[in-house]
């Protein structure tokens, strides 16, 4: 009788334990971020007493930011996303991101406008990027460039931190303006690697 009593009392012991371990994963706050290149969608899990709704709108503004800034990657979300969570008074938030590229991955869908990516890319196609810094010569890659601002070209040479890109498209046409004979051909230019908003995937 004490044997089974015994028993009861450490499978009760067992049971609670279990119950409180599971508990606390079941009561983790929560921050779920998905994006599909276009969109964000946010999902906040907590019992805390906050306004979840004004929460998720603040985290879906400031994502679509990170997605527009070239210096900004996955580290820079989430430590923006855990600021954000602070401010709502969400504390110790584990922030989840997936995509449709997987996990820890922002996708941007770009639009191509101009022919200087003929025959690769034509006039208003749309496009995949990962937003990445890490690309080789010979990729196709959306940068920010002080001259021109934003361009889709493809890597000529990486020359430690700065990077030369070109355009597909070769030919060299000539139109005439205002009295004056312009010679019209594709951009060649340098960029910072920090100017890279990440690398074209799919087209």
């Amino acid at each position: 009788m004490i044997q089974m009593a015994k028993k009861n009392i450490l499978a009760l012991i067992i049971l609670i334990l279990i119950i409180i371990i599971f508990g606390m994963n079941l009561f983790n706050n929560t921050v779920n971020i998905y994006l599909d290149g276009e969109n964000v969608s946010v999902e906040t899990q907590t019992f805390e007493d906050i306004d979840s709704n004004s929460l998720n709108k603040d985290i879906c503004s400031y994502t679509l930011n990170v997605m527009n800034n070239t210096t900004s990657d996955v580290e820079t979300l989430k430590n923006g996303v855990e600021k954000l969570c602070y401010q709502h008074g969400l504390e110790d938030a584990e922030i989840n991101i997936d995509s449709s590229l997987g996990h820890d991955q922002i996708p941007i869908i770009v639009h191509v406008d101009g022919t200087s990516m003929l025959p690769t890319l034509q006039n208003g196609q749309t496009v995949l990027v990962n937003k990445t810094h890490d690309f080789e010569v010979g990729d196709i890659v959306v940068a920010e460039s002080k001259e021109y601002g934003g361009i889709i070209k493809r890597v000529d040479k990486i020359d430690e931190n700065k990077v030369h890109l070109i355009s597909d498209n070769k030919n060299i046409s000539y139109e005439y303006i205002d009295g004056a004979l312009y010679q019209i051909k594709g951009i060649t230019t340098w960029v910072d690697i920090s100017d890279v908003n990440g690398v074209v995937i799919d087209y």
